[in-house]
């Protein structure tokens, strides 16, 4: 699938800020074995004073950047043009042990942005709970396959959470979403992430873009789509990180749209900083996911 993506983040601040620095994860990188960003676009309102672009640990594009302008509104807008190109599931029957899998992360060596051991561990959202590892091990006897445990996990999750926006916040943390049996996708994939690495098994969290389809016989509306997260799981050195999104129980495809993965959310926060200001703000987030017609010299021969 090809994509057009557009994003829209504006702050409206009820006493002007004297100064900002922010740290923003919104530019799409190459993820390969999914996705290849042909462009990518930022914009800030106001012009910041310096901006630096790079990318972080995890290999995710960042822009640090600073405005030294008094302003009572920020406007960042992004557009990227993504194709994306799934590699086909493995088997889940075919996928090692769960055992196996725990063995295998604890004794790995490696210490790359790509190594299991950075999804073992309780991280700064995501503390470990016996109670979400207990409810995650009736899925995961030790001698089942590690991909179908996962993904009837996510399935667990899809059919007993309540997706109720509103429910939560940023700093929700897993063991008050599991207690409710509800919140958003953020919750849903914390609340994974924790169950999983209880058991130690390899789990990080996944931002990005989920492509939308509105209901027969109505148009798109503008700005309908949303940031979305989901979940990877560690299914071994031959199979690597698979994708699995608890809010829709499906395993992530050629709809879902990577901009950034860590730890948990603080890793990989859209925008994160200090603003010099006091007073309320207001959020606003527009997003399109829209598909494109591929262009003929891009199109696969016949």
């Amino acid at each position: 699938m090809l994509y057009d993506i557009r994003q829209t983040t504006s702050y409206s601040y009820a006493v002007p800020v004297r100064a900002t620095k922010q740290v923003l994860r919104m530019s799409p990188v190459d993820r390969k074995g999914h996705q290849h960003v042909i462009a990518h676009v930022l914009d800030v309102t106001p012009r910041p004073s310096e901006i630096e672009r790079g990318r972080d640990f995890f290999g995710n594009g960042i822009a640090w950047m600073a405005i030294d302008a008094a302003h009572d509104r920020l406007d960042i807008a992004t557009r990227s043009r993504i194709d994306v190109t799934v590699t086909p599931l493995p088997e889940a029957l075919g996928t090692p042990g769960v055992e196996a899998i725990r063995a295998a992360a604890l004794a790995s060596q490696d210490l790359g942005p790509a190594s299991p051991v950075h999804g073992l561990f309780a991280s700064r959202s995501v503390p470990l709970e016996v109670d979400i590892a207990d409810w995650v091990a009736t899925s995961c006897a030790d001698d089942r396959p590690v991909l179908a445990a996962a993904m009837e996990v996510m399935t667990r999750i899809h059919e007993d959470f309540a997706y109720q926006p509103g429910a939560t916040c940023v700093t929700t943390l897993p063991a008050e979403a599991f207690a409710a049996r509800s919140g958003v996708c953020q919750d849903f994939a914390h609340v994974m992430i924790a169950g999983l690495r209880g058991l130690g098994l390899p789990a990080r969290y996944v931002s990005g873009y989920l492509r939308t389809v509105p209901p027969a016989g109505e148009e798109r509306l503008a700005g309908a789509d949303a940031t979305h997260a989901w979940v990877e799981v560690w299914c071994g050195e031959e199979a690597g990180w698979i994708g699995l999104d608890p809010t829709n129980a499906i395993p992530a495809g050629e709809d879902h749209v990577i901009l950034a993965i860590g730890r948990d959310y603080a890793d990989v926060s859209p925008v994160d900083g200090v603003v010099v200001s006091s007073g309320s703000q207001i959020l606003a987030v527009g997003v399109d996911v829209v598909p494109v017609e591929r262009p003929q010299a891009d199109a696969p021969a016949s």
